[in-house]
């Protein structure tokens, strides 16, 4: 039994006593792959001398162990090895959240966030195992107002192999509702807070493995706003940044299954802006857009689970910030860098002056030429020669 597997065996085990089922109920309720997954790999394991897949049903063992063979030869370029389904893509729109809170009362307000684990591709030919609120990374954004009583439901469908829960950074409670929410395949739990205190916070599961969880796409932010509502701009992009850690290395085509060993080292394989190597680039699913004169407010968490992000708008400069999401805060002006703990968020703005890429890196750079972390606003518009214009062209020095 690999790290991976040893992990996903305590985590069912634990939440197996929690919720009073014994290990052959659980692994009767969640199937065969519930008890010692192998990594990425969903490997079957045995249950008082029968199989869980015998335990089951013996048609179901079979297919299932068909795909964690294939699943366990991480050389197999078949996405559909991992016995997941298979989508394009799983980087989240930044410009696909909710818009300003308009209202001026608060409200009671219904939120539901779907667990879905599916392969997709960090890079063309890697695939990997993700495991996604709403089948994003990062997570679909929450947006309510202060004094707001939140309704926040859970939903983890079968055919899901994990059990999931969330912790929101914006609750007072229990885990942050981690416990309220603990969620076997096909079940779903809720729970209602009120959202007392104002700013930008991470949410993420918080199952035992939750590293592992965070790393592989569970996290997302959630944006408690003030009764006054925030300062107007003109654009808002949503963005998040985490490290996938696995068997094999950065670049290398194939499957990836995850590394617990890796991640114990905290040796990423990549580090990631929404979920993919450069995804937000005109090479990958294309850049974030915004205009020549236009104000641009960036909501940024970093899900971690353990880098710290020297946050960075190459070509521009955070005319406001506000560390940690703190939006009460005096906001700090003409910030260049910006460290953000895993766990944590910022808000900043940027006034596009020029036109011309815009890259959001993390400045720790190798994460940005080896492993992937960088974002492209590709601001259009008329030339401002007053405050760039190139000079001359380039000429020998001979000249």
């Amino acid at each position: 039994m690999d790290h991976s597997q040893e992990g996903q065996e305590l985590e069912n085990r634990r939440e197996a006593q929690k919720s009073g089922m014994s290990r052959r109920e659980m692994v009767t309720k969640l199937g065969a792959g519930a008890l010692g997954v192998a990594g990425a790999g969903y490997g079957l394991t045995r249950v008082n001398g029968a199989s869980a897949g015998e335990t089951a049903g013996a048609a179901g063992a079979t297919a299932k162990a068909g795909v964690a063979e294939a699943a366990a030869d991480s050389s197999v370029a078949d996405p559909s090895a991992f016995g997941l389904p298979v989508v394009s893509r799983v980087a989240g729109e930044p410009e696909g959240m909710p818009g300003p809170i308009t209202r001026r009362r608060a409200a009671s307000v219904t939120e539901t966030l779907t667990v879905k684990e599916a392969t997709s591709q960090i890079e063309a030919g890697v695939h990997f195992p993700f495991m996604t609120f709403d089948g994003q990374v990062p997570g679909r954004m929450l947006r309510v107002r202060q004094g707001d009583e939140v309704r926040l439901r859970l939903e983890n469908p079968t055919g899901n192999r994990r059990l999931h829960n969330i912790d929101l950074h914006a609750v007072y409670g229990p885990g942050g509702g981690a416990e309220a929410t603990n969620a076997a395949p096909s079940q779903k739990n809720e729970f209602v807070f009120q959202a007392r205190y104002p700013g930008a916070f991470v949410y993420h599961c918080a199952i035992p493995n939750l590293d592992m969880h965070i790393s592989s796409g569970m996290f997302g932010m959630i944006v408690v706003e003030p009764p006054e509502g925030l300062p107007e701009v003109d654009r808002e992009f949503y963005v998040g940044q985490h490290e996938v850690y696995t068997e094999r290395e950065t670049g290398e085509k194939g499957n990836h299954q995850f590394s617990a060993e890796r991640m114990r080292r905290e040796d990423p394989t990549y580090v990631l802006l929404n979920g993919g190597k450069y995804a937000l680039t005109p090479d990958s699913h294309g850049a974030m857009e915004a205009r020549v004169g236009e104000t641009v407010r960036i909501f940024f968490a970093n899900g971690g689970p353990n880098l710290t992000s020297s946050f960075h708008p190459i070509g521009n400069v955070f005319s406001k910030l506000w560390r940690e999401g703190a939006v009460m805060s005096r906001p700090e002006r003409w910030v260049q860098t910006a460290s953000v703990p895993p766990g944590s968020t910022l808000v900043a703005e940027m006034e596009m002056e020029v036109p011309g890429p815009v890259k959001l890196v993390d400045h720790a750079l190798s994460r940005v030429s080896r492993k992937g972390m960088m974002g492209v606003i590709d601001v259009k518009g008329r030339e401002n020669p007053e405050v760039f214009r190139n000079s001359s062209e380039a000429t020998s020095l001979a000249e």
